[in-house]
């Protein structure tokens, strides 16, 4: 049993301000007892302009919120994993959204770049085109931690099963999808991916996420939640700042999927995975 928790921010475009924030959180997260924390999408940056996003960008190993990341792990004695933090790429005017891992050392043991961008129209007033400021990844990856083996996604990824089919093909055990889930699309369809695909997989999800108003413009759904290997929602939180947490058992999930194991019954023959890249 590893306690794992999952933290809800409203965060800004004052990085410093956001990190001081959640430092807070972690100090409770602490004192719960978790081992593991999971931070949401754009935890550090809630760019109000592109060009913000840019100029914020670090270089990979490096940075304000890597330098953050690596300190609070190893202080608190937590693996972090940074929802996603924008790094600079080959691509002058675009970024990558990765997610990274930091042990309880305080090392980055894993990073993935979100391969899935938000290109969406999804109204006459409200459209998106992430594909503009960032380069979308290639690989993906599942790292072990101490809640299992853990397969890594960045929000919009939620909507691609076979990403998770593979990284539960490859071994993960446990699915992160840190978030900043629009409010439009979150209030219709949140819940129900994150519960699909936990079932599908027969997998625990953790679902960091993004709430409110950000910087007087864009707004995102919030509820914060862990779903078990049943699909069952076992912790949520709709709004505000804060985290939920829970117990991680592998010996849970092996049950449910020695109850039903439809891992079992692919048909590799007819719809092939490919193995992440390493």
């Amino acid at each position: 049993m590893v306690r794992i928790a999952a933290v809800q921010t409203n965060s800004s475009a004052d990085i410093k301000d956001n990190l001081g924030r959640i430092t807070t959180i972690l100090e409770q997260c602490r004192d719960d007892g978790c081992v593991t924390v999971v931070l949401p999408e754009c935890f550090g940056l809630m760019q109000k302009h592109r060009q913000q996003l840019i100029d914020s960008a670090e270089d990979f190993g490096a940075g304000l919120i890597q330098d953050w990341l690596a300190s609070e792990s190893s202080r608190s004695g937590m693996y972090l994993i940074g929802g996603s933090v924008p790094l600079k790429s080959d691509d002058p005017v675009r970024v990558t959204n990765s997610l990274l891992v930091y042990s309880d050392q305080g090392s980055c043991i894993a990073r993935y770049d979100k391969i899935f961008l938000f290109d969406v129209l999804l109204s006459k007033d409200e459209s998106y085109a992430e594909s503009d400021y960032t380069l979308a990844g290639n690989r993906l990856r599942v790292v072990d931690m101490p809640p299992g083996r853990v397969g890594l996604s960045i929000c919009y990824d939620l909507r691609f099963p076979e990403l998770y089919r593979a990284l539960v093909h490859n071994g993960a055990e446990v699915l992160i999808v840190p978030s900043a889930f629009a409010y439009s699309t979150g209030f219709a369809h949140w819940t129900p991916l994150l519960k699909a695909r936990a079932i599908e997989n027969t997998s625990y999800f953790v679902a960091p996420a993004q709430f409110g108003t950000h910087n007087g413009n864009r707004r995102t759904w919030g509820n914060t939640m862990i779903v078990d290997p049943w699909g069952k929602v076992i912790e949520r939180l709709d709004d505000g700042w804060g985290f939920v947490a829970t117990d991680i058992s592998l010996e849970k999930l092996k049950a449910v999927r020695k109850r039903l194991p439809s891992l079992m019954h692919q048909r590799h023959d007819l719809f092939p995975i490919k193995p992440p890249n390493s």
